[in-house]
């Protein structure tokens, strides 16, 4: 794709970056002190960034790196991306409103209508939208209280592995214990957590097809047993690819399941693309490559050409609330309504659900081949442009599948390697043992071989570190 890969080339390709330790500059040393216990990412990615264009970032250093974190996938077009700068250059130009509440605007209205002109016709046609706080996790909790207010149940069943956001009925949906542990109940006994389909550990030690039935048969017996001892829920939440669970994606025959299955109960369904929405997994939306069309869909992320967005897209059948029932200070945020409609165009003109596709069969064709040399790259996965490589210990004991157990200490070597050589990764899944791809979608074929070529070169200094020590 020569134009958006020309777009992403702005600031100049360097060569490898040399190998050298992270030194601690006056930034780094005050954000140390000066910002929270809480923060996450700095810990693993020591980094005083400087400017960006693209797939490139660029540190107060000088130093340069591919960047295949991308705002945890919210920067679908890269760094300051042409057409986003325009579009917020243009709203401020023009001295439109830059917050209006839920006020509506042309940029408003131009913003809907390009969002639902991307929706699956069959869910269009009868599509609700409700603007959010900014951030995906305020998006879930409007879901919850949407489902729950239509049905009259209160129960919400979401699976193992699941991340949903950070506030306390999000966490509430997040399969790991780390964050919730402090804070004791949350949702007290609202939450269900059912086994989700992940293949490599299969829950129910059988991976295939036969775990994706028996997976659906416990679902199926836990909804229609009139004794289960589960309430009927009021919606069954989750991802299609489940992110910082560890990219895993779920079968689609399993997707199509749940989808039957639920309507079947009258449950609601909720798919969370708050990461793997706009084009990210190959398709502009992940549960298209299911068929299926479900009743709520959480969005963030890209949603805002890498300003702060929130939505939630249902059936007007769940539109039972009251006004005000859902509100929020930031939800009339018009430089990101605009940056988001230029996001769409560039999607849909460009067609970067087949590039993502595209590059990411690249990748994980660079991945599948590296894999051939090291056993401790024990299942490559994901969709699209979103793709994760678990690392695992090949002396370790297997498992009922006879896979070896994750490796969660050569995962952030790995990482620190990467850093060393100029890329950005993040790691996930259990015990952070999953290295994760979320480059821009507009990365090119020849950018790809690069991210893969130093993959390979930390991969090996990694391994050879750890034999050393």
């Amino acid at each position: 794709m020569s134009t958006a890969s020309s777009l992403a080339q702005i600031l100049p390709a360097a060569a490898p970056q040399p190998l050298y330790e992270f030194a601690d500059s006056p930034l780094l040393v005050r954000q140390q002190q000066q910002e929270s216990n809480a923060r996450s990412y700095p810990r693993r990615i020591p980094l005083a960034l400087k400017r960006a264009r693209g797939i490139y970032v660029e540190d107060v250093e000088g130093r340069q790196f591919i960047d295949c974190l991308a705002g945890a996938g919210t920067l679908a077009l890269g760094h300051n991306h042409p057409v986003v700068v325009e579009a917020i250059q243009r709203v401020l130009a023009d001295e439109l409103p830059l917050h209006t509440l839920d006020l509506t605007t042309p940029v408003k209205d131009r913003f809907v209508q390009d969002l639902f002109g991307i929706l699956p016709e069959a869910l269009r046609r009868e599509a609700k939208i409700q603007f959010c706080g900014p951030t995906g996790t305020d998006a879930v909790e409007a879901a919850l209280k949407l489902v729950r207010i239509a049905t009259g149940r209160s129960t919400v069943l979401a699976f193992q592995g699941a991340y949903h956001g950070m506030s306390q009925g999000a966490l509430s949906l997040m399969g790991s214990h780390g964050p919730k542990k402090p804070l004791g109940a949350l949702l007290g006994n609202g939450v269900q957590f059912m086994p989700y389909p992940y293949d490599y550990r299969c829950p129910f030690g059988l991976g295939g097809e036969a775990g994706v039935r028996a997976n659906l048969h416990y679902l199926e017996n836990l909804l229609l047993d009139p004794e289960s001892g589960v309430p009927l829920p009021a919606a069954v939440i989750l991802e299609v690819v489940q992110g910082e669970g560890g990219v895993i994606p779920a079968d689609l025959e399993w997707l199509r399941g749940v989808r039957r299955i639920t309507e079947q109960a009258g449950v609601a369904l909720i798919v969370d693309e708050i990461q793997s929405g706009f084009a990210r997994t190959g398709r502009m939306f992940a549960f298209e490559h299911a068929g299926i069309i479900p009743d709520v869909v959480t969005l963030s992320k890209a949603i805002g050409g890498s300003l702060p967005l929130a939505v939630v897209v249902y059936r007007d059948w769940l539109d039972q609330w009251t006004p005000g029932t859902h509100a929020g200070t930031f939800r009339g945020n018009q430089m990101a309504m605009a940056a988001g409609s230029a996001v769409i165009d560039y999607l849909v003109g460009h067609r970067l659900d087949q590039h993502a596709e595209a590059m990411g069969l690249r990748l994980r064709g660079h991945l599948q081949h590296l894999q051939r040399d090291y056993p401790q790259l024990g299942d490559i996965r994901g969709r699209g442009l979103m793709l994760g490589v678990e690392l695992v210990d090949p002396d370790g004991a297997l498992d009922a599948q006879g896979h070896p157990p994750a490796n969660r200490e050569l995962a952030p070597r790995v990482q620190r390697e990467c850093l060393k050589r100029g890329l950005i990764l993040e790691l996930g899944g259990r015990h952070g043992a999953v290295v994760r791809f979320l480059p821009p979608l507009i990365i090119s074929a020849e950018q790809v071989d690069e991210v893969a070529r130093r993959f390979a070169d930390a991969f090996a200094a990694a391994l050879k570190g750890a034999r050393h020590e």
